[in-house]
């Protein structure tokens, strides 16, 4: 069989997963270009190679595609661009891997299922939590019966002041960019979710609000400071909210020496104006199978993990996660890429009817998000038809269904009621 050629559209930091996960597997594929409106970032990536690929603008996707013979698209642009190379990549004649979520609103979900239909090309949104070790280990209890039929769902996400605030540092802080955390974010989780509880979100209802960053909120808490990049301004040198890029390689080459391009500016203060997503989100959910979901998400925790308590007709299974329990330090390496300094803890537990809690043992996981990152893409890279028997691989409709409970919340959280999802385009979610 034919080496796969892949091209990477959107060069930021996401995108090195992909190259490198691509030249690991060079026996099976051939990384043949680099896409992006930034030739600095592509250079720099570039860099790292042994063998530099061609580099293209933007405007020129269609004539990479064509002069590189482009079998596979890996799309890692901002948020809000993710439809349009989908689609554009799908029409001529690729396969396509996203970064999720594949679209930011459901006009895109539309453009996507139309695109897919009149072309078979086959779209993966890459949700790196379905290869985690414990959230596998918990698809299995669950599809395995072990509480039985699923009534009830709480899941509470808890982003720290560290990850949390780079959300509001970043391209993120605009809703029109990324759908907010419950789009952009929150597309994990609800991913997770769906394929827990085996079904997908008929009713939603949401409230959330901005409580914490951006300028009146910081103002009122304490934490503004008079600056709205930190590179430059002496007001951020000891802010435990500034992130100095200058101070990270990778991330100075990457965005610092890149930004006379494009003006774009990784590190903004999180309390300038400007921020239109919201940082604390309550979400109630009723699946097609008739189990109700509660979940939170906050972005301004002291520590970071997850809580998350399935109640079904047999019993209740209880996870925790504790990726840090404190910031020690505001100055993070790429999140994702490395783990954090903070000691952190699992636990995993089932409790039947009429019994005590067992403590389900679990595998190590490891270095970004807990190894998934390592794991889907040998998955994605590596040799094809490898055995999937917890249905991990994530199609388009797939990455639909996990946006349909945030696209919803979102309605929800502008409309003040509750929200049903085949209300929200004529797709059908199917």
């Amino acid at each position: 069989m034919a080496r796969r050629r892949y091209a990477v559209v959107g060069t930021g930091a996401r995108a090195e997963l992909h190259v490198d996960a691509i030249v690991e597997h060079a026996d099976q594929g051939e990384l043949v270009a680099f896409c992006d409106v930034n030739a600095t970032r592509m250079a720099v990536h570039n860099a790292r190679l042994d063998r530099p690929v061609p580099t293209y603008a933007a405007e020129d996707f269609r004539r990479m595609i064509a002069d590189e013979r482009v079998d596979v698209v890996v799309v890692c642009t901002v948020d809000r661009h993710h439809d349009t190379y989908i689609v554009e990549a799908l029409d001529a004649g690729c396969d396509v891997v996203t970064e999720k979520p594949m679209t930011v609103d459901p006009a895109g979900v539309g453009k996507v299922f139309d695109a897919v239909e009149r072309t078979d090309g086959r779209v993966t949104v890459t949700f790196n939590y379905r290869y985690n070790p414990v959230h596998e280990k918990v698809r299995e209890l669950l599809a395995g019966g072990a509480v039985g039929e699923i009534g009830s769902v709480h899941f509470e996400w808890l982003l720290d002041v560290r990850h949390g605030a780079d959300y509001f540092r970043r391209w993120h802080r605009d809703k029109a960019n990324s759908g907010g955390l419950v789009v952009h974010k929150a597309t994990h989780h609800f991913d997770l979710l769906n394929w827990w509880v085996d079904s997908a979100p008929e009713v939603v209802y949401a409230h959330g609000r901005l409580f914490f960053y951006g300028d009146e909120n910081g103002k009122r808490h304490g934490h503004h400071r008079p600056y709205d990049r930190v590179h430059g301004s002496p007001e951020a040198r000891d802010d435990p909210f500034a992130l100095h890029i200058d101070r990270d390689d990778w991330l100075r080459r990457l965005y610092l020496d890149a930004e006379h391009e494009d003006g774009y500016h990784r590190d903004r203060n999180p309390f300038a104006p400007g921020v239109s997503i919201e940082d604390d989100m309550s979400v109630l959910v009723r699946y097609a199978n008739g189990a109700n979901l509660t979940y939170h998400l906050t972005a301004y925790s002291p520590w970071e993990g997850y809580r998350l308590m399935v109640n079904g007709s047999r019993g209740r299974l209880e996870l925790e996660v504790v990726e840090n329990s404190w910031v020690s330090g505001q100055q993070p390496a790429v999140h994702g890429k490395e783990a954090n300094p903070e000691s952190g803890h699992v636990r995993l537990t089932v409790q039947p009817l009429f019994e005590r809690a067992v403590e389900i043992p679990l595998e190590a996981g490891g270095a970004g998000h807990g190894g998934a990152d390592a794991r889907m893409t040998a998955v994605l890279y590596g040799p094809p038809g490898q055995p999937d028997p917890l249905g991990r691989r994530a199609t388009h409709r797939d990455g639909a269904l996990s946006l349909a409970t945030g696209f919803a919340a979102n309605h929800s959280l502008q409309t003040g009621g509750p929200v049903r999802v085949a209300e929200l385009s004529d797709v059908g979610w199917r």
